[in-house]
């Protein structure tokens, strides 16, 4: 079977939420044995860490990138020969028509829950690309239980019509020494209005430790130049486990998730998670870290932080050990195989 893929959420430097979810899944379906054959589109040529081509794998260049979406992307699946027999987005967005069957990858529905926190251009794109997208999509994947209730209570989606595809964990090794110095609670993320940074912020005005922030800035945001917070800017995965393994604990406060990475890397090292008790987080963090309730009073933040850090050895090494063995639930093997294995049934029905 020739499966068609739009990789171009890949096909980015500096990889953040969409981006290393689609990179992964491009990863273990290369990985994979078996008798499908793959065709990647893209926009540009393929980055240099994208996997090689091979007799099973071939990309797919088309320009001009000009509504790629639109037209230059339905109107090549509609002339081009051998014709993939399904198509998958690794984004929210479907081609603009397609003669085969398309299939969409959903993260969250955040423009929706808060559209002030997006650029206008870009919560129109979401808003009216993502409503034709699911009404479009022969399948539709979420990345936990929590975006796909939201697919369904907005947009009126048969449940059986959303597969959840889970996320996995960067395998980080800690090699090496934080690149910061003393005591520090951690943020890692993309800089933006719903993760709360500012309310983040003045909690740890008053705090026993730094707060230090690693992640790109976002839309709507301007980071606030105090002493009490040091900023990395984007911190690639080489030097993430170290700077996450160095630290007291791992900090979200986010007043939305449609899953959380670093909340699951950091579980996955050992390091104590505090999260806001909402969206996916509950549902990823389990019993296996503590909770913000609620996320917009600093008050709150203050208390969960001071909770994680008087925790003692033992009451440490309990909770640790509980989120290592709930990290392991998430692999990146089975998120390609959740996909792999949907598109192979919705086929053969």
């Amino acid at each position: 079977m020739l499966i068609g893929i739009d990789a171009n959420e890949a096909n980015v430097g500096k990889r953040v939420g969409s981006n290393v979810f689609a990179f992964e899944v491009l990863t273990q379906l290369y990985r994979r044995r078996g008798s499908h054959q793959f065709l990647i589109y893209l926009a540009a040529a393929p980055l240099p860490d994208l996997p090689r081509p091979k007799n099973n794998w071939q990309y797919r260049i088309l320009r001009p990138g000009w509504f790629w979406t639109q037209w230059r992307l339905p109107l090549d699946l509609l002339v081009h020969r051998p014709r993939p027999k399904v198509f998958l987005t690794l984004g929210h967005y479907a081609p603009r028509f397609s003669p085969v069957p398309t299939m969409i990858c959903i993260m969250d529905l955040a423009f929706l829950k808060f559209p002030d926190s997006f650029l206008k251009k870009d919560l129109y794109k979401l808003t009216a690309w993502t409503r034709y997208s699911v009404k479009q999509a022969s399948h539709i994947f979420a990345i936990s239980q929590a975006t796909k209730n939201d697919i369904i209570n907005s947009y009126g989606v048969s449940p059986s019509k959303i597969s959840v595809a889970y996320p996995g964990v960067d395998r980080l090794k800690s090699a090496g020494k934080s690149p910061v110095k003393g005591k520090y609670i951690l943020y890692v993320g993309t800089l933006q209005p719903r993760k709360n940074i500012d309310v983040l912020i003045e909690a740890c005005k008053d705090g026993p430790c730094r707060l230090v922030i690693a992640g790109k800035i976002g839309w709507k945001y301007q980071p606030k130049a105090v002493p009490h917070v040091k900023y990395l800017g984007f911190v690639p995965q080489d030097r993430l486990a170290a700077l996450i393994k160095g630290s007291q604990g791992l900090v979200l406060p986010s007043l939305y998730e449609g899953f959380g990475i670093p909340v699951v890397q950091a579980m996955s090292l050992g390091v104590p998670v505090l999260v806001s008790r909402n969206s996916s987080l509950v549902e990823i963090v389990a019993d296996s870290g503590l909770f913000i309730e609620p996320p917009f009073d600093a008050s709150a933040i203050l208390a969960g932080l001071a909770k994680l850090l008087s925790l003692t050895p033992s009451q440490k090494q309990a909770l640790t050990a509980k989120a290592k063995l709930r990290a392991q639930q998430f692999s990146w093997a089975n998120t390609a195989k959740v996909i792999l294995s949907t598109i192979q049934e919705k086929l053969r029905k």
